[in-house]
């Protein structure tokens, strides 16, 4: 193998691909779309080489200093079913299916009408040529975007009906972080590729920016008492802060129950928080679900399994549920 760990995830991926994905692609007859297989089995590489991290490292920590017992282990359970759908690749294919040909058909107009993405370089001459300078830029602007992102889903009503189901969750554990609805999670990939093809974010890139940032959010997610002291947390979210966000009636609640809004927005960095006032530092582990699913406010059902997660997620959309 070659040395650096772009050529082993290179090396790694071109053998998967070989032994695995394109006899698959050729015994279904889909030769036709091999190179989508290819950049298809970089993304199956990366979830699963998140998936060893998480159930190494960040279970090692859960066991160490744990916020909660686990009592709801089948509300867990369902949360794996939501990493493993993401983690390896399935949502990824129902968006290639879906929208990949969308972004193709737009990606070719911009081409026809002379578009051009607003590359660094035209910015900053001579920042891609430092592939760690512009990785550490993308990544920051990606955070900036998906901090009003994230406030947009919180102040939109019909958009907190699809994300309220990621924070009905009660019991958080490192799985928590995808538990979304699927047509939630459609709308942010979608703004995340069109910024990507806007701001010319290279492909490589682009893949190890989606792999870290899942990690860390994987993390902030995690059944562990753990911040990073008053300086680091305010520097890289991390498991108590963002545990306030999912906190009841503090997350997602602005003026008071039954509004919308919150706190602790960030994914990345709480440098957004900080600036435009939405950060609290004043919890410590506070229970985590919506109000309106407590017995003695209401007790709306948000689902148990996956399938009737997503159904009532719907018909909270149409305002039948």
């Amino acid at each position: 193998m070659s040395g650096s760990p772009a050529d082993w995830f290179g090396d790694a991926q071109q053998a998967l691909f070989e032994a695995v994905v394109q006899p698959l692609m050729y015994r279904f007859d889909l030769s036709g779309v091999l190179e989508q297989g290819y950049e298809g089995t970089g993304w199956l590489l990366v979830g699963l080489l998140q998936l060893v991290v998480m159930l190494t490292l960040m279970r090692a920590f859960e066991r160490w200093r744990p916020v909660e017992p686990v009592t709801d282990r089948r509300a867990v359970r369902t949360d794996i079913v939501y990493t493993l759908i993401h983690r390896l690749g399935l949502f990824r294919l129902l968006t290639f299916l879906a929208i990949d040909p969308l972004w193709d058909a737009l990606a070719a107009q911009g081409r026809l009408w002379e578009l051009r993405p607003l590359d660094l370089d035209r910015l900053w001459p001579g920042l891609t040529d430092i592939p760690m300078v512009s990785f550490l830029v993308y990544l920051v602007v990606f955070d900036f975007v998906d901090y009003w992102l994230h406030r947009a889903q919180h102040r939109f009503g019909w958009w907190w009906q699809l994300h309220a189901l990621h924070h009905s969750q009660r019991q958080m554990t490192m799985w928590s972080d995808n538990r979304n609805h699927l047509l939630d999670d459609l709308i942010r990939d979608s703004l995340f590729a069109l910024l990507a093809l806007a701001i010319g974010v290279p492909p490589a890139q682009y893949v190890a920016l989606v792999a870290l940032t899942q990690l860390i959010e994987s993390f902030s997610h995690a059944n562990v008492r753990l911040d990073f002291g008053r300086w680091g947390s305010r520097l890289l979210v991390g498991p108590r802060f963002h545990r306030l966000h999912h906190g009841i009636g503090i997350g997602h609640e602005s003026g008071g129950a039954g509004t919308l809004g919150g706190h602790n927005f960030a994914v990345l960095f709480p440098v957004w928080d900080i600036l435009f006032g939405t950060a609290r530092y004043d919890g410590l582990d506070h229970p985590t679900g919506i109000r309106d699913q407590l017995p003695d406010q209401g007790g709306r059902d948000y689902g148990r399994g996956f399938w009737s997660q997503q159904w009532l997620g719907l018909k909270r959309l149409v305002g039948k549920a």
